[in-house]
């Protein structure tokens, strides 16, 4: 490939910290003696947990940031030299996790015209420019658009675009598809795939989608600083405990297998795709030789004590509800020329100490619907009944339903504000009239649930890592004792850790102290592993609403709407094709390796 678009050389970066007089009272080292180089025309993938420094490392290849210590060259351009800063712009160009932090125009062309604008290029060229950029992120015929009536994945595409008109030789994205629904993911990253693969662009990706890895040319993994791990992404996708151990994860297709090899199954390693699974146990069926080291297999699996949520409750969500929407509208804008009908004709009961999974594309109607369940929202007609009381009806306490429905937005570390975590905590207690005493019974009751130690009550909110300000706003509703908790998407941005630790504790919360949860997510793979009964929105209105065997059998229908099934369930699906006597209603990892095991031992009886 030639010459080096990227390199660093013993690259040191240090954030300092100052006191009120402005004098340096400490300094944090975000990268740490990193080496590395990244060829022309690379597809390069930079994985790494909250807080390992692949941001701070991305900021310094466009020159957002200059190194402490060391050397970054991009293009062969040092970054440390003012003369080379605008050069250096040019050739690589940075994409962000909220494409609404980046798009400015009025109408997509302008948008994307902006950066040759402002280059000082012609005119004539600029729509020239426009014209082809939007052709290669498959955007062309919304160039006469608004930006704000784009779809998440469609302004991130413009935002994309809007770097592609620019002409670099590189494009650094940071994580560009944390915040989109299935189908989003899909088209931004099929986008950036052409921009490498045909207009030859070098692409630097940072993201905790490890699907969206699988592409890349290499893999780079980072861990408190340093560079930890590099090689081909099936170089890197052998090593799952390693991986594991830095707070990171593996395709779905790549842990079914490392389950089924664990079992004592001979697979390869480093298996990527669902083809290259179904291709590889297709081989193994042909092999009569393990029809005993399946059977044990299968007994091992039926024996494990597996924490498995219970969908066989066969109308869990038939249990009469906490709360109960009839008839309800909502309506943004109503009279003006935005009118955007965001609820239809809603009928819902939701409680009885369920685990909801609320599901749909971006602008699908999930969140109004849920900022109606404690009242934030008012209804344009219908009503809302919290245990059979009308929410709507004269003199209802909505103080008191909003200490009863705890409601945690997506970014919740926004809710933060207080000098310490306890009192932040703390908070909301007070406010329903709790004494000093009683609130931080509560608020160090809640932290504890969430899994903060003592260690955490006097840190500032502020100073926590991405996982642990999560964590505090959650404890933050908890402390209220809700007997509902809705939580909007709390593991966006979050390492496939911190993602399952977060998890794990509402999963408990729900198991031992019955509250009814209700969580939106965008991942199809997390409501499958944890929800009892899942509804699908879709402009406005409740498409499905049964459990998750139910709801993923419909897959090629919700792949129609922005959704997708858990990557298991495709797995299973291309199985049974082959003839393979599978369930195809799977959805997780753990009930894949189980029907695989029996569909083979069935096989060699």
């Amino acid at each position: 490939m030639g010459k080096e678009m990227v390199q660093a050389h013993s690259l040191v970066y240090e954030y300092k910290k100052y006191d009120e007089e402005g004098r340096e009272t400490d300094a944090a080292r975000a990268v740490d003696q990193v080496s590395l180089q990244i060829q022309k025309g690379e597809f390069v993938a930079i994985l790494g947990h909250n807080g390992s420094g692949k941001s701070t490392l991305a900021k310094h290849m466009n020159a957002i940031l200059t190194p402490t210590g060391g050397t970054m060259w991009v293009d062969g351009k040092d970054t440390r030299k003012e003369e080379h800063l605008w050069e250096i712009r040019q050739r690589a160009g940075m994409v962000f996790q909220n494409p609404d932090n980046q798009i400015i125009g009025t109408i997509v062309e302008e948008d994307v015209g902006f950066g040759p604008e402002n280059m000082g290029v012609p005119t004539r060229e600029i729509w020239e420019r426009v014209e082809e950029s939007l052709k290669a992120v498959n955007m062309l015929k919304y160039r006469h658009h608004s930006p704000n009536k784009l779809s998440g994945g469609q302004k991130q595409r413009v935002a994309i675009a809007g770097v592609v008109a620019m002409h670099p030789q590189c494009i650094v994205l940071d994580e560009p598809t944390a915040m989109l629904d299935p189908n989003g993911r899909k088209e931004v990253i099929r986008a950036v795939r052409a921009l490498n693969q045909v207009e030859e662009i070098t692409v630097i990706l940072i993201t905790h989608y490890m699907e969206e890895v699988i592409y890349a040319d290499k893999v780079i993994v980072m861990d408190q600083g340093r560079v930890v791990m590099e090689g081909t992404p099936r170089e890197i996708f052998s090593q799952v405990e390693l991986l594991k151990s830095y707070r990171l994860d593996v395709p779905q297709a790549t842990l079914v297998a490392y389950e089924l090899k664990k079992a004592g199954m001979d697979l390869p390693d480093g298996i990527l795709t669902r083809e290259e699974l179904v291709e590889a146990l297709c081989r193994t069926a042909a092999q009569s030789s393990e029809r005993q080291i399946i059977n044990a297999a299968v007994k091992d699996t039926d024996s494990r004590s597996f924490c498995q949520k219970d969908e066989q409750a066969p109308a869990a969500h038939k249990l009469p509800g906490a709360i109960k929407l009839d008839h309800v509208n909502y309506v943004y804008g109503s009279g003006t020329a935005y009118e955007i009908h965001a609820l239809k004709d809603i009928n819902l009961e939701l409680g009885g100490g369920e685990f909801v999974g609320l599901i749909g594309h971006t602008g699908s109607g999930k969140s109004t619907l849920v900022q109606h369940l404690n009242g934030l929202v008012k209804a344009t007609d219908g009503h809302i009944y919290f245990h059979g009381e009308d929410i709507y009806g004269a003199g209802y306490d909505m103080r008191r339903l909003r200490s009863r429905v705890g409601l945690v937005f997506q970014y919740p570390e926004h809710q933060l504000f207080e000098v310490d975590v306890l009192s932040d905590v703390c908070f909301g207690p007070k406010n329903q009239g709790l004494s000093k005493e009683e609130a931080q019974k509560r608020a160090k009751a809640a932290l504890e649930m969430v899994g903060l130690g003592e260690e955490f009550y006097y840190q500032s909110p502020f100073e926590l890592s991405g996982g642990q300000k999560r964590r505090a706003a959650i404890a933050g509703v908890l402390a209220m004792e809700p007997e509902i908790l809705v939580l909007d998407e709390p593991t966006a941005g979050l390492d496939p850790k911190g993602r399952d630790e977060i998890l794990d504790q509402i999963s408990k919360l729900h198991r031992e102290k019955k509250i009814t949860i209700v969580l939106v997510s965008h991942s199809m793979e997390d409501v499958a592993k944890y929800v009892e009964r899942i509804i699908v929105m879709n402009q406005g209105e409740v498409l499905f609403d049964d459990v998750p065997r139910e709801v993923f059998r419909h897959y090629k229908e919700l792949e129609q709407i922005g959704l997708a099934a858990p990557q298991v369930t495709y797995i299973m699906h291309a199985l049974k094709e082959k003839g393979f006597p599978v369930d195809e209603d799977a959805t997780t990892v753990w009930e894949a390796q189980r029907t695989v095991l029996e569909a083979l031992a069935g096989l060699k009886s």
